[in-house]
């Protein structure tokens, strides 16, 4: 049964925004310090509906499509990390935020570390969920039966947006009833997702994500070589990543505090918005003395 959402009171701005050579849309909402939320697969802006309105109470919050997904240009390139990264100091330009917060789920995860190992002083603090970080140590038993399935049929240059064309909604469903534990989202959430992700160029730009994701990998791994993440950072996991990025951001970090949500699905801001706002709120506030 889709839960019934009680915490979306947010007045959100759409806005178009120029940064290194494409459009991204940005949902603004708020007014204070900068936070910035960075979706996964496979959401848009909308997978922190729930978390935007009580966030926006005492935050600038900034909640991107990422290039290619979603509203943004689907770009012919420019999926791995580091592109992205500038994509998002490039918006934080536009908006006349020189430092954020920055929390990331999934795809975004790598986005947000490696601005952050490369230029942390634009990053005041870093809340990082459900994701492996590259190939750094620590994952092993996550991955002791390999990456999840997709992520190979999505690597193949052209073969998974040639097989779901016309069949977005049913392979879209299976992620957001999986990443929910089977509870689902709200119907108009799902319909969103469903409607970005529909299209063979629209699926193009998604697995162009994961088809960079061994440039990601070196990225970050050569990030880390000379650098560290030195600002605050919370390591949020659920089902399945569990423990993982904690373990992987543990040898790497100044500052971690990590926690596992019980009982809670991949997509943490539509599972448990109230679980997830529990740590967040702590958390962040620190910007605010």
């Amino acid at each position: 049964m889709h839960r019934i959402p009680t915490l979306r009171t947010a007045q959100v701005e759409l806005r178009r925004i120029a940064t290194n050579g494409i459009n991204a849309t940005v949902a603004v909402a708020g007014a204070g310090p900068a936070v910035v939320l960075l979706h996964g697969f496979p959401h848009t802006w909308q997978v922190w509906s729930e978390i935007i309105g009580p966030l926006s109470e005492h935050y600038r919050v900034i909640a991107p499509d990422l290039r290619g997904f979603g509203a943004s240009t689907r770009a012919p390139d420019g999926y791995d990390a580091a592109t992205l990264s500038a994509d998002l100091a490039g918006i934080l330009d536009a908006l006349a935020e020189p430092t954020a917060a920055v929390v990331a789920i999934d795809a975004g995860v790598q986005v947000a570390a490696l601005l952050a190992l490369r230029r942390p002083g634009r990053i005041r603090r870093l809340v990082l969920m459900e994701a492996v970080l590259g190939s750094l140590p620590g994952a092993e038993e996550f991955l002791a039966a390999g990456p999840p399935w997709w992520f190979g049929f999505h690597a193949v240059p052209g073969l998974a947006e040639t097989v779901l064309t016309d069949h977005e909604a049913s392979y879209i469903d299976w992620f957001l009833t999986a990443g929910t534990l089977g509870r689902g989202l709200p119907p108009d959430i799902r319909d969103a997702f469903v409607n970005a992700y529909t299209g063979t160029d629209a699926l193009r730009c998604a697995f162009a994500f994961y088809r960079a994701l061994p440039t990601t990998a070196l990225q970050i791994g050569a990030a880390v070589a000379d650098n560290r993440l030195t600002m605050p950072t919370l390591a949020i996991g659920a089902h399945p990543v569990g423990a993982a990025l904690e373990q992987q951001l543990r040898p790497i970090t100044d500052d971690l505090t990590a926690h596992v949500i019980p009982d809670c699905g991949h997509i943490i801001p539509l599972d448990r918005p109230r679980e997830l706002l529990d740590l967040l709120t702590p958390f962040l506030a620190a910007d605010r003395v």
